[in-house]
């Protein structure tokens, strides 16, 4: 038993020396740990452009500047490539949107204004980690950036405020983000494009 042993040692002792000091100090195996990049819903949210109120007052259509900035709305938006687009049931939220439906071969989906935390959940459920747009009313427009839980930047939309567009980022963990710009004719100098809000988590970390 006990020359088995010492042949035993002495082997293993000859392998080890073989083997070279290399295989004998092996640095162990480090573990990476992969950062998984949050799936992050962007959501565009405008007024419909400027309404032509002499055409029809009850559902009035586009004036010819809204048809400059409805046009205008589809160059700032169609490299995104929204994935859906949502509008009221209203002739001058549509013809705003026509243009960027068009150039997406996307028909637009009708949303009922009064129930935007409905819409806000289907978006955030069905188009998850893509983009969308929303065309509402100067009554709703902030209303929706709240549905997103995101808090709208301004306090009110005028009557002649058409040249809003909100970006509302959400992702899963992390407070929701608004940035606001102007697009289109008659910008006002005060309303330019800003920096993207950083996504911060929606609890403290501990």
């Amino acid at each position: 038993m006990t020359q088995r042993f010492s042949l035993l040692m002495w082997l293993m002792a000859g392998l080890a020396a073989f083997a070279g000091p290399s295989a004998a100090q092996a640095p162990a195996a480090t573990k990476v740990k992969t950062k998984i990049k949050p799936v992050v819903t962007t959501i565009y949210i405008v007024r419909h452009a400027e309404k032509d109120s002499t055409s029809d007052r009850a559902d009035p259509t586009l004036s010819p500047l809204g048809q400059t900035r409805a046009l205008a709305l589809r160059q700032t938006l169609l490299r995104h490539h929204p994935a859906a687009l949502f509008t009221t049931d209203t002739k001058r939220t549509r013809a705003t949107l026509a243009p960027l439906a068009e150039a997406l071969k996307l028909e637009p989906q009708t949303y009922d204004p009064k129930r935007g935390r409905d819409l806000a959940d289907r978006i955030l459920k069905e188009y998850a980690g893509k983009s969308v747009v929303i065309v509402g009313h100067s009554n709703t427009v902030l209303s929706l950036i709240d549905d997103f839980g995101a808090t709208p930047p301004v306090e009110e939309i005028g009557e002649h405020d058409y040249e809003y567009l909100f970006t509302v980022r959400v992702a899963e963990g992390l407070m929701p983000t608004v940035d606001m710009r102007g697009y289109g004719p008659e910008r006002r100098p005060g309303i330019k494009l800003g920096k993207a809000a950083p996504m911060v988590p929606a609890t403290p970390v501990k």
